[in-house]
């Protein structure tokens, strides 16, 4: 991701902020699965990044499960909200910092990396694939879920691109087949341990991958 591009992303999911922060989540049994998947991959001894947290949520529902997560998303907007979550919620194992993956206090170590509903709005999903695996020891696990959404509803890209003229989506949308992202994935070196789809409408595929 250029600096230009990192800029301009900021700058829309900090003017999201506060309409994300507020807005429900559309299928919440799909959601419990994927968290009900996840956790039983995590330990209690494990440190974690999140990549794209949002404003924290998730990481505040699986603080639980491991040692620490450290919670980094693009936005400065949506990480002052996850500490105001983090705060109220009077959980002191998450913390909330602003960056990507790599920057200083980003970059591990760490024994599980996640990414939920990211990958498809990164310039480089690979290049973000292969730093994922860079940062992480042998035994390590990404965890992601991304909808992929090539050829399931044909109208999103014109939509998509009519949306960033009127700065109204993301800079970058990738529209992947289930295919490309696992096959991503494996050629950055990992394995795959478990896939799933939840939901499968989409379908927004939920991957479990570890570092030999």
């Amino acid at each position: 991701m250029t600096a230009m591009t990192q800029t301009t992303d900021a700058a829309f999911w900090d003017g999201a902020a506060r309409k994300y922060a507020q807005s429900k989540i559309s299928d919440m049994e799909a959601y419990e699965a994927s968290l009900a998947r996840t956790r039983l991959h995590l330990h209690a001894t494990d440190r974690v990044l999140e990549m794209g947290c949002g404003t924290s949520s998730t990481a505040l529902l699986l603080a639980s499960e491991v040692a620490h997560i450290t919670a980094s998303d693009i936005s400065a907007e949506m990480i002052a909200i996850g500490k105001e979550k983090v705060w109220d919620a009077g959980i002191s194992n998450v913390a909330p910092v602003q960056g990507v993956i790599g920057d200083p206090g980003l970059d591990g170590p760490f024994d599980a990396i996640l990414a939920f509903n990211l990958l498809h709005l990164l310039a480089d999903p690979e290049a973000a694939i292969r730093q994922v695996y860079a940062q992480l020891p042998s035994g390590g696990r990404f965890i992601s879920k991304t909808p992929c959404m090539a050829g399931k509803r044909w109208f999103l890209g014109p939509a998509v691109g009519a949306l960033r003229l009127f700065g109204k989506a993301p800079s970058d949308v990738q529209f992947f087949k289930v295919s490309t992202l696992e096959r991503m994935i494996t050629e950055a070196g990992f394995e795959i341990v478990e896939t799933g789809d939840y939901p499968r409408k989409m379908p927004s595929h939920f991957v479990v991958a570890r570092k030999p």
